[in-house]
């Protein structure tokens, strides 16, 4: 089992501080979520009963890939990923030149974690098709791959033609890509394109229930036997016993949050390092 914490809703300097605390503490790894703007007016319903966003227009939104190249600057084993990036918001060429940046810069210490988004105001901004963002991922994430391989590269599809360029630098390694979602669609993405899917909270058994059906997209497209990683928060109450079950599960990392309540990050962190994820070591 691998732990994994995040910044969302933090300033950049405390994002910053926490990634030192986690990677001395031995964590796995720590996420950035995603939004370019807050509309003045926003007409896009948010994705849950309400239809609003559960956080104020003023929220400061870090650009994902410049807090990873800093974390990373800042720390020495952790691993960096989102949750998630709204990579089809963006042109496919910067997407690839950001990641490869990043993955250069940490010493291949990045995964991609990827979603179509909700927001139809990010994409007017930015120049890119609200209506085609699902078809245009689902290219996205193979020209990415096809953009890494370094040297001279290309890619012709529907939806994106990039002439044979050099795209450098270009990751040391594969950059693992995850899809983010709970769709049917989404589910299926990530058991056919990606090498993982990311979640958001859950008690175990809907988390499990999940895990399940990607188990069975995976085994209807053939790739039951490939590695894949399952990142969830867990909204049971923290235990070994509860990690062990979701590990059994085949959930591969969880997002934890021992410092959320605590006046002392750090010594909350350290605290659950030493109880929790030494079992795991």
């Amino acid at each position: 089992m691998q732990f994994w914490s995040g910044t969302p809703f933090m300033s950049a300097a405390e994002a910053l501080q926490l990634a030192q605390i986690l990677d001395e503490a031995g964590f796995d790894g720590v996420i950035c979520a995603d939004h370019m703007i807050y509309p003045r007016t926003l007409t896009s319903r948010y994705p849950s009963e309400s239809g609003t966003p559960g956080w104020a227009p003023e929220t400061a939104w870090p650009d994902s890939w410049v807090m990873i190249g800093a974390m990373a600057a800042l720390t020495r084993t952790l691993r960096f990923s989102n949750a998630v990036y709204v990579a089809p918001s963006r042109p496919l060429v910067e997407v690839a030149k950001v990641v490869a940046t990043a993955a250069e810069v940490s010493g291949g210490r990045v995964s991609l974690g990827v979603g179509v988004g909700w927001m139809r105001e990010e994409f007017e901004l930015m120049g890119q098709d609200f209506g085609t963002r699902g078809k245009r991922l689902d290219e996205m994430i193979p020209a990415l791959r096809a953009l890494w391989r370094g040297g001279w590269v290309s890619w012709a599809g529907e939806h994106y033609r990039v002439p044979e360029m050099m795209l450098e630098p270009h990751p040391p390694g594969p950059v693992p890509i995850l899809c983010g979602g709970e769709s049917e669609a989404a589910l299926r993405r990530a058991a056919r394109l990606c090498d993982g899917w990311v979640g958001t909270a859950y008690v175990l058994d809907e988390a499990v229930r999940h895990v399940d059906r990607l188990s069975d997209l995976r085994r209807e497209y053939g790739r039951a036997e490939q590695p894949f990683e399952v990142l969830v928060a867990l909204l049971d109450p923290p235990s070994v016993e509860l990690y062990q079950r979701a590990e059994e599960a085949g959930i591969t990392a969880v997002m934890v949050a021992p410092w959320a309540m605590a006046q002392d990050r750090r010594d909350a962190t350290m605290r659950f390092a030493d109880k929790v994820i030494s079992r795991f070591r």
